[in-house]
């Protein structure tokens, strides 16, 4: 930061810049700690002096650097378990899957739900399997899962159905979808109470029991760690 050019025991002049065009003197933003981490960075990772300076000064460590500066998914990914009832729901789409059971997608209308609907397809034809994609009309059949739309994935030989962007409130649908013998996994991200309809597994982050912290994802970042812990 620059301070007046007048002042006395100056430091050494940040980029040597030792009086600016408003008569001033820069100065390094980073104390004597931060300025031999810099100088660490550089020299572990090869990497100019002025980009560890930034590194440094942004809060990255040293063992951090390289990470910092080559950023993977993997890495960066959180453990889909720490979502509640995410591992009963992988589980049990996986069992689906290696059993060769028929499998329903059941989407919501918006883009949300259709992009959840066409990850968890794809991921489940990948594996072997093609599901029945349920998307129900906006204006006849309104938001969610009904109790009609469980009677025709059930008559057309579904035993699980995997509900995305969409459920959570869905109290009569899924207990219809109960009795006629169905598995709901529900994969959502919509806000709720404390009560939740019946379902295998229900995962939402914004799950009054749920502490992810995971709750600003959308059903799709949902559905793709679900993917993922399936996988």
């Amino acid at each position: 930061m620059p301070i007046d050019a007048g002042h006395r025991g100056l430091p050494d002049a940040f980029l040597g810049v030792e009086r600016s065009l408003t008569g001033r003197h820069w100065t390094g933003r980073l104390d004597a700690e931060s300025a031999a981490i810099a100088t660490a960075i550089a020299q572990r990772d090869q990497i100019p002096e002025i980009v560890a300076r930034v590194l440094a000064a942004r809060g990255v460590g040293v063992d951090d650097a390289a990470a910092f500066l080559d950023p993977t998914l993997k890495r960066l990914l959180p453990d889909p378990s720490v979502l509640t009832d995410m591992d009963k729901a992988a589980a049990r789409i996986a069992d689906a899957v290696v059993a060769g059971e028929p499998i329903a997608v059941f989407g919501d209308y918006d883009v949300d739900g259709a992009s959840s609907s066409a990850l968890l397809a794809r991921f489940l034809r990948a594996e072997g399997r093609e599901p029945v994609i349920y998307i129900p009309d906006r204006i006849f059949e309104g938001y969610g899962p009904n109790v009609e739309a469980m009677r025709t994935l059930a008559a057309g030989g579904a035993k699980l159905v995997v509900c995305v962007d969409c459920g959570s409130t869905s109290f009569e649908a899924l207990a219809a979808a109960a009795g006629l013998g169905l598995d709901v996994v529900v994969i959502d991200h919509h806000q709720v109470g404390t009560d939740l309809p019946p379902a295998a597994a229900l995962v939402n982050p914004n799950r009054q029991d749920d502490l992810s912290g995971l709750g600003h994802l959308a059903a799709v970042g949902v559905t793709f760690l679900a993917v993922v812990a399936v996988n």
